[in-house]
């Protein structure tokens, strides 16, 4: 299994793709291992793909790309605009409320960081906001995506765990409200310190709340049916997914009339990639879990990892230090798929809610996407916003801080994540 860690940190140096780093490094072991058959890594790569629950991964990334055009990104920020646009720092409270209501939409931090920038990010310069600013406050609060539900990132975690959906879509909403609430603390601290300008000069009045909510009231009702639905036992999770194709086609075609068929042809053109890049990553990760099981690499973490100390908090604070660095070096998605397989076990061991993990869990792994030296929502809103990477982590660690503060909030208080799910399940 050394080999195999070699050629993985070899191929991630070469810039290999992820997908192909873990497929052509998990291969490494079979051909190293003469007592494994060559027919299993072929085996593994397609019993890696028949879970049902899986389902709902292409489901949702259909979804979330077809909200994306029909008008319901337009109508959320007028209505994050009308919240918060009397703050001060009024485009980045935006930014931070939009991530939120797009939580429950894109699913993906990527996603929602890239139509941020696109939309705010020419505003923000033309306002006088630095680049690096603009840019930190669109890419950091994009993780808030993979609390709120229906993150695709919760989904894998459920399935690869063995933990329930709906109880990860329900456990993340309070954490997401939360992160939300001290991100734009931190926004508005900055601002006032700065003198950032204002959107609009008074509160909005309850009229102006209660016209622009009733716009965006089909894109606000989406996760709210999705979790009682899911609950009630309306629809699984999978189902679910093929519900909001339905629901985010029904509200572009006939409710907001905005989604032409030749929009839709284009969001078919791109979920198809996002949805190969996504199973070619799954795929090549069943090797290398068939991999890591044979060479019995979790059960050798968990004798390393439990030797360390008998206090399950420091060694949950180890593991979640550990699943950091890597998600400074790997993709979000991987990172799900190979490293909750080796952890969870071990946390359950602990004595640690599954839920609870999963949540700061997949809080972490994301965070990675937001940090160098590969993180690809950092490079996205960079390279959108035309910002050196330099000035954007220099403006970036406040709101890293934050973060890792309300981490921290919700390791000392478990029931932040657990107390929804224990009421509702």
């Amino acid at each position: 299994m050394e080999l195999v860690g070699i050629f993985f940190v070899v191929l991630i140096l070469l810039n290999v793709p992820i997908g192909f780093t873990i497929g052509i490094s998990s291969l490494a072991f079979f051909f190293l291992n003469t007592n494994v058959s060559l027919i299993t890594p072929v085996q593994s790569m397609v019993a890696s793909t028949q879970s049902f629950p899986l389902l709902a991964v292409p489901f949702f990334v259909l979804a979330g790309n077809l909200m994306n055009a029909t008008g319901i990104t337009s109508r959320l920020i007028k209505f994050s605009t009308v919240l918060t646009g009397h703050m001060r720092g009024g485009l980045a409270q935006v930014s931070v409320v939009l991530s939120t209501l797009m939580g429950g939409i894109s699913g993906s931090a990527v996603a929602d960081a890239a139509m941020e920038a696109r939309i705010l990010g020419p505003e923000m310069a033309k306002r006088g906001y630095p680049k690096g600013y603009a840019a930190a406050v669109i890419a950091l609060p994009s993780l808030i995506t993979a609390t709120i539900p229906p993150g695709v990132g919760l989904i894998l975690y459920g399935v690869t765990g063995g933990v329930s959906i709906g109880k990860m879509f329900v456990g993340g909403i309070i954490p997401g409200f939360i992160m939300m609430i001290i991100l734009m603390i931190t926004a508005g601290f900055i601002a006032t310190k700065r003198d950032y300008p204002v959107e609009r000069e008074t509160p909005p009045s309850g009229r102006e709340v209660w016209e622009s909510l009733k716009e965006s009231i089909w894109a606000l009702l989406f996760p709210v049916i999705l979790i009682v639905g899911i609950r009630f036992g309306v629809f699984t999770a999978s189902e679910a997914g093929a519900f909001a194709v339905i629901y985010a086609f029904v509200i572009g075609k006939f409710v907001y009339k905005e989604l032409s068929w030749q929009g839709l042809l284009e969001t078919l053109k791109m979920t198809i990639a996002d949805n190969g890049v996504i199973l070619f990553i799954i795929m090549a990760s069943g090797i290398f879990g068939y991999a890591i099981i044979y060479d019995r690499v979790p059960q050798s973490m968990a004798t390393l990892i439990l030797g360390i100390s008998d206090n399950s908090t420091i060694l949950l604070l180890i593991i979640l230090a550990f699943v950091f660095i890597c998600g400074m070096f790997m993709e979000a998605t991987a990172n799900t798929l190979l490293l909750t397989p080796i952890f969870l076990p071990i946390v359950i061991s602990l004595g640690i809610d599954p839920v609870h993990f999963g949540i700061i869990f997949m809080t972490i792994v994301t965070m990675g996407g937001m940090t160098p030296p590969v993180g690809a929502v950092m490079y996205t809103t960079c390279s959108i916003l035309d910002c050196p990477v330099e000035d954007y982590i220099k403006e970036s660690m406040p709101f890293i801080l934050a973060i890792v503060i309300q981490i921290i909030i919700l390791i000392a208080f478990p029931g932040l994540v657990t107390f929804l799910p224990n009421l509702i399940f």
